[in-house]
Order: structure tokens, then sequence, then C-alpha cells
């Protein structure tokens, strides 16, 4: 074979591999769609003005997560915020490339809406005589790990129009570090919590855990050790409101808390106390989270005001991101707005630089099993 005909067989072969390629890909995509809902899958790119068919969007919107309006000029309101949250998605995904950002249940509240519904951390820092966790070694920790995968992770919960993140992050704590206990995974209340838990913080005036009006962990934590300890989830169930009265039976309590601490902002330290006893309680700033649909959120500004809580419960070595050519190690946070937000129910940040201050306020737990 002479070079000239070498050459052409070369290039034959190069776009037949490149048609091969493109075709499978095209193949896998057809069959991800068809999978996976399109709505909820919906990329926002820069080439892709979602805004020109936003009334199509919507209607799909409505069907899917079943949203009902009062009138028509609800309905008018309601589209004129969701076609405002498609734009803010573009702009998250401009920020935040690495993850995916598009429609999700929330895209008809606006961002003060938002705020108020679905978070509830109140903006708080921990006192300064706060329990510090003991520092740990950290030379043979794994490259990843996840609760999930060892059984100490209950059902991704949803909270609800009530902003009782809080109590979520401080239960999946206390789930966790009680089947580390006792090796039994056991759904605890929220709703105890809701309707019982006043504690207040002594540093600050009127700093109190406040049912849907918020609440800080650390506070729930000091009184869930008063109280003795949380029912279980089917005896005690979520309502998802705060005007009820504390039906606490401490006849009835299935897990009960030891001590809590407070783990060091070090990204080793959160990843050691995490492995060494189980998924930790942790605040998070959580604009992007409104419009997050997937993939490793990474965005290159977030504010650090912690006003959500969730719950760590593992941690990956890297995740591919084309826009940064490289690995991006990240963290796996347990959310309590349902499965079907983000990854079924779970939100991937990443580690390194303290995004969205999700370093900045850690709590490790330990339990006691009561027996009745």
């Amino acid at each position: 074979m002479d070079h000239s005909n070498c050459f052409r067989f070369l290039l034959l072969l190069l776009i037949s591999s490149s048609l091969i390629f493109f075709s499978a890909t095209a193949s896998i995509v057809s069959s991800d769609a068809s999978d996976n809902d399109l709505l909820i899958r919906q990329v926002v790119s820069d080439h892709d003005d979602l805004t020109l068919n936003a009334e199509h969007h919507f209607t799909s919107f409505v069907k899917k997560f079943g949203k009902k309006y009062a009138d028509q000029d609800e309905h008018a309101f309601r589209f004129s915020v969701f076609k405002s949250n498609l734009r803010r998605a573009k702009r998250h995904q401009t920020l935040d490339p690495s993850a995916v950002h598009g429609v999700t249940q929330f895209s008809d509240l606006t961002p003060t809406e938002f705020r108020k519904t679905v978070l509830g951390l109140r903006p708080l820092k921990f006192p300064s005589d706060a329990h510090k966790a003991p520092i740990l070694p950290t030379n043979d920790l794994p490259a990843d790990f996840d609760w999930r995968d060892h059984g100490a992770v209950t059902a991704v919960k949803n909270q609800g129009s009530c902003g009782s993140c809080w109590s979520f992050s401080t239960t999946g704590a206390l789930e966790g570090a009680n089947f580390l206990a006792t090796g039994k995974l056991v759904s605890l209340s929220e709703q105890q919590l809701v309707d019982c838990d006043h504690e207040c913080d002594p540093a600050e005036a009127g700093a109190c855990d406040s049912g849907c009006n918020g609440g800080l962990m650390n506070s729930a934590f000091e009184y869930t050790l008063k109280a003795g300890g949380l029912q279980r989830e089917e005896d005690y169930p979520y309502t998802g409101t705060d005007r009820g009265p504390c039906k606490f039976d401490k006849s009835k309590i299935a897990a009960s808390l030891a001590n809590f601490s407070v783990v060091s902002l070090d990204e080793d330290q959160i990843a050691a106390n995490l492995v060494k006893n189980g998924p930790l309680a942790v605040g998070i700033n959580a604009v992007f989270m409104q419009t997050y649909v997937g993939g490793v959120s990474c965005p290159y500004i977030c504010s650090k005001r912690l006003d959500h809580g969730v719950l760590l419960v593992g941690y990956g070595s890297g995740a591919y991101s084309p826009i940064r050519l490289k690995e991006k190690p990240f963290w796996i946070i347990k959310n309590s707005w349902g499965p079907s937000w983000g990854e079924n129910g779970y939100y991937k940040i990443c580690r390194g630089r303290d995004i969205c201050g999700v370093d900045s306020m850690v709590s490790t737990v330990a339990a006691v099993h009561v027996n009745h």
C-alpha cells in the first residue's frame, strides 16, 4: 500500500470511528432521555435560551410536580417567577459549570420564598465554649467513603414547606451514630424536635430553635441530651407544621445522645471524623441548590453565610469536569427535599476550598441506645 493510499485508509478509518462514536453517544442520550424525565434533566446552556420556550416548560413543570394555583392571577405570577428562575439557572450554570442547573420543584418560588419555606438554619455561629472534637489521624483515610454503603443512612426525607432542615440534619447524625452503637438503623422523629425543642443559644438573645421558623443543630443536640433521646419516626410522624403541641413520650425513646462536638475546619479532620464517627451534621449556603439538578457543584463564587442544615454522609476522590479538565474531589450531602430533587435527594459539592461554607459548621455525635 503506497503512502497516499495508506493516508486515505487512515482517514476513512478515523471518519468511520467518529461516526460510530457519535452514533453510540446519540443512542445513549436517547436512552437516557427515555429513562429519565426530560424536564428534570434539562441543562440550561449558554446556547439554549429556555425562556424562548418557557410556556411549554412551565406546563411540564406544573404537571410533573402537581402544582395547584388558586386562580389565573397566581398562575400568571408563578409563570413570571418560573421564567426568572430559568434565567437564574442559566447564570448558575455559568458560575457552576461542573454541575447541572435547570428546572427543579422550586422553580416557581422567589429566592425569598425559597429561603423561608425550605431552608431554616439560623445564621448563628457555634458558642465559644462548644466542645471540640479531638484531632484524629488522617494518614490512612480511604480515597472514597460513603456511609450509605455501610447501612448507616435512612431513606431521603422531605421537610415540605417548613423551615425545619435543622431537625433533619440532627436526626440524620443521630441515626448514623445510633447505627454505629447498636448495629440497627432506626428512622428518628424530626417532628419531636419541631414540636418540643425550644432550646436557646445562651450567647444570642432570642436565638432559639423554633420549628418551621428555623433552628440550629447543636441546640437540637442539647435538647436531645436533656430530653433523654428521640422517638422513632413511626411513633412520632412528621406533619410539616409546628402548630401542634409537644407529644413526646419518654417511654418510647429509640435512641439517645451520649455527647456531641464541633469538628475542626480542616477538611482532613472532617473526613476522619466522618469515617470514624458516622454521618456529620453540617451547615451550608443553599443559594445554588434551588436550581441544582446533578453533578459536582463547585461555584466560582458562593457566600459562606450558612442558611441550610444538611447531612454529610461521604466523599469521593473525583468527578470528571470537562470545563476544568481535571478530577474534582467532592462531599456527598444528604438533603431533606425528597428523592425527586438533585441526585435522588443528594447533593455533591466539591472539597478543598470551603465552598458555600460547607466546612464552617460541622458537628459529630455519639449515641447510646436506650432499651425500654
